[in-house]
């Protein structure tokens, strides 16, 4: 139970770090060593300042120094976290697990996020989660090595198929070898005979995204990309988390 609360505790300060990430690493700016700065006046933020969703309530969602409304992908992001490590906690007693858990979820998390903001799905972060995936497996079921290796790669080869036959019919991108790599990553961890959930999931919130735009009044066309990332990110977690609900309905 004390470990629980730890991750909980922690959760905002991880979220405050891939906040760091999402908005950094698709620029190429340094993620480790450069100062927090108000993003209107470039005042480097004191360590007040930075403590996650308090200092955002304390300073009443501004900048102490210009006054300046500061984002609210701040809390939204160490929110996020937070929730994902409740996630975690609710659904594993293990505590090593809930680390693993929340490690996956927060890497999901980024991930998704990017994509929405950017159309990118970095190598730098798909790659180690399905290296990590086939680690896991061959570590703690061996048994499995071989199906895990085989859903990496199937997932991956599945998509980046679907993409040079849409390019082909189409004369344009229509899938990103991104996509293609984290469905790779997500057959590393949940194994080959998982992976058509993970598809029909992702493609049902695809359709649900692309309703709740329409709804919104956006003009939706042939031509128009949207991202595909998150929609395999939240299959992914879901998989992961109740797969054996979601599939059999006995939580087996």
């Amino acid at each position: 139970m004390l470990s629980a609360w730890f991750i909980i505790a922690a959760a905002p300060f991880v979220g405050s770090f891939l906040g760091v990430l999402i908005r950094r690493l698709p620029e190429g700016r340094p993620i480790a060593f450069a100062r927090s700065r108000c993003e209107a006046c470039g005042a480097v933020l004191s360590v007040f300042q930075l403590v996650p969703l308090a200092s955002y309530v304390l300073q009443r969602g501004r900048c102490r120094r210009c006054g300046s409304p500061i984002s609210p992908f701040h809390w939204m992001i160490e929110g996020a976290a937070v929730l994902v490590a409740i996630w975690a906690v609710l659904g594993e007693a293990d505590p090593a697990l809930q680390w693993l858990d929340c490690a996956i979820g927060w890497t999901l998390l980024t991930l998704g996020w990017i994509d929405f903001r950017y159309m990118w799905l970095p190598d730098v972060l798909t790659l180690p989660l399905l290296l990590a995936g086939l680690a896991f497996t061959l570590t703690v079921s061996p048994a499995e090595a071989t199906a895990h290796a085989a859903g990496a790669v199937v997932g991956y080869l599945s998509l980046r198929g679907i993409a040079w036959s849409y390019r082909m019919i189409r004369g344009r991108e229509g899938i990103g070898g991104g996509d293609a790599k984290l469905l790779g990553a997500a057959g590393a961890w949940l194994g080959l005979a998982d992976l058509p959930y993970v598809l029909l999931i992702a493609a049902l919130l695809g359709f649900a995204m692309a309703a709740c735009l329409a709804a919104q009044g956006r003009r939706l066309h042939a031509g128009m990309a949207l991202p595909f990332g998150p929609c395999l990110a939240l299959a992914f977690w879901l998989i992961w988390m109740h797969g054996g609900w979601l599939m059999n309905g006995d939580g087996a």
